[in-house]
Parts: structure tokens; C-alpha cells; sequence
């Protein structure tokens, strides 16, 4: 089988857009959250997911932007941002996000969480020490996380070593039957790893690879729309350096 990972699409459709255009044929797709929050078409990204998602997950921003969690838990920028998307969402979309759950578990193989399977919501699983601790709170081999956007491995082997790789552009890493992981494919609409293209992943199952990818998108039609949205200028603009 082969599975598409997206994550922290953050209402950018133009880099969605060319995700999808850029696919292989697949099997399934999975989410792994804040499909909006920060960009300027939250329903057309939503629609996409409720449509091509076979999971799909629910994160911070997509909680801020439904009212779920204190928008006093985000930066100035983040709060404009979510209050705007969530003032745009169509009725069924919100009722749509509103269902999806953080985290998720797909035994024997696949656990499912946004941020981590600690704190699905808040964690930022960014270095060896939080990954070890975070993998005693899931039992399947591998767990996929989004939230911090940026690709990223961590393996624990036989050893009980944690090994820590960022997931670079056309990286492929073989999945071991020994080793424990967790993988973020990095974010769709608005990655912070230096590199401003659209970042996903494809774990092709049969021969237990997963692949790190990235695909060029108009960054200027994005940030046009949000300009034209009036949603903060620097949110728009960081879009160019990918930070």
C-alpha cells in the first residue's frame, strides 16, 4: 500500500494544489492536522481533506480557529490568522473539522498524533531526548506527527540508541523491523526548516520505505491571497524563506 502523509497545510490550497498534482498514484491519504489556521482559503483546503483523507486529524490551529482552545495561547500573528479563518468556515466544513480527532491509533502497525502521542495538541518533538520520552506513550512501531513543520526522523534501534535525522528532499529511509519511529513529513503550507517548498511524505508499505518529498508552488499566488484577505503581512512573507 501506498500512503500519502500531509501535514500543517495551515489553508494554503495553492501549495496543496500542487502536492496533489505532483502524486504518484496512491492508496490512501493521511492528515495529520491544522489544515488551516494562518492562510487564506481554510474551506478549499478542508474540502480537499474531507474528500481525499482517508484519516485526518485535527491540531492547535484548527482548535483555535473553531473556538475550542484560548486564542490568548497564540502570538498576535496566529490569533489575527485564526480568528479570520474562523470567521470564513462554511457550515459543513466546521462540523467536518469540528469530529476529527489529535491523535489516532491504527493498530498493529501506525499511531496517528498531531503534535506528539503525549500532548497531541501542544508538544514540539524536536529533539532525541522528547522523542524518547514520548515513545513510551504509544505502542505500535511507528508514529507520524506533524506541528513543529519540519521533516524529521527519529529512530530508537535495538540498541536502545535514538538516532535523529532531518527528512531531506528526495531522502528515502527504509523502515527496520527492529526500530521504533517517529516521522513528520513536514508541513504542506508553510514549512520552517530554510526551505519554502510544499514538504510531504509517501510510506510505501510493500517495501517498507517511506520518502520525503518536496514540490515547488506559486508562493506569490498565496501570498497575494492573503494580502487581499488583509491577514498580517510578516505571515505572508515568511512564506518566501520558509521560517
Amino acid at each position: 500500500m501506498r500512503i500519502v502523509l500531509v501535514s500543517d497545510i495551515h489553508s494554503n490550497a495553492v501549495a496543496l494544489d500542487a502536492v496533489l498534482a505532483a502524486l504518484p498514484p496512491y492508496d490512501e491519504l493521511w492528515c495529520l492536522g491544522d489544515t488551516i489556521g494562518y492562510g487564506p482559503e481554510p474551506n478549499r483546503c478542508l474540502e480537499h481533506m474531507r474528500q481525499l483523507a482517508t484519516h485526518a486529524l485535527t491540531g492547535n490551529h484548527d482548535l483555535a480557529s473553531l473556538g475550542l482552545v484560548s486564542l490568548a495561547d497564540f502570538n498576535a500573528l496566529a490569533r489575527t490568522a485564526n480568528q479570520w479563518n474562523n470567521e470564513q468556515l462554511e457550515p459543513d466544513l466546521r462540523a467536518y473539522l469540528q469530529e476529527l480527532p489529535a491523535s489516532l491509533s491504527l493498530p498493529p502497525a501506525v499511531t496517528l498524533a498531531h503534535a506528539s502521542p503525549r500532548d497531541p495538541i501542544w508538544e514540539y518533538i524536536l529533539d532525541a531526548e522528547t522523542a524518547r520520552a514520548n515513545l513510551d506513550h504509544f505502542e505500535t512501531q511507528i508514529c507520524f506527527v506533524g506541528h513543529t513543520h519540519v521533516p524529521m526522523m527519529f529512530a530508537q534501534h535495538a540498541d536502545g540508541k535514538i538516532e535523529l535525522r532531518r527528512g531531506r528532499a528526495g531522502e528515502v529511509l527504509r523502515i527496520k523491523p527492529d526500530s521504533r519511529y517517529i516521522i513528520n513529513p513536514g508541513s504542506v503550507g508553510q514549512p520552517r526548516d530554510g526551505d519554502p517548498r510544499a514538504a510531504y511524505a509517501i510510506w510505501d508499505t510493500k517495501v517498507n520505505t517511506l520518502r520525503f518529498n518536496r514540490v515547488e508552488y506559486d508562493i506569490e499566488a498565496t501570498q497575494r491571497k492573503m494580502h487581499a484577505a488583509k491577514l498580517p503581512d510578516l505571515l505572508a512573507e515568511r512564506l518566501s524563506f520558509g521560517r
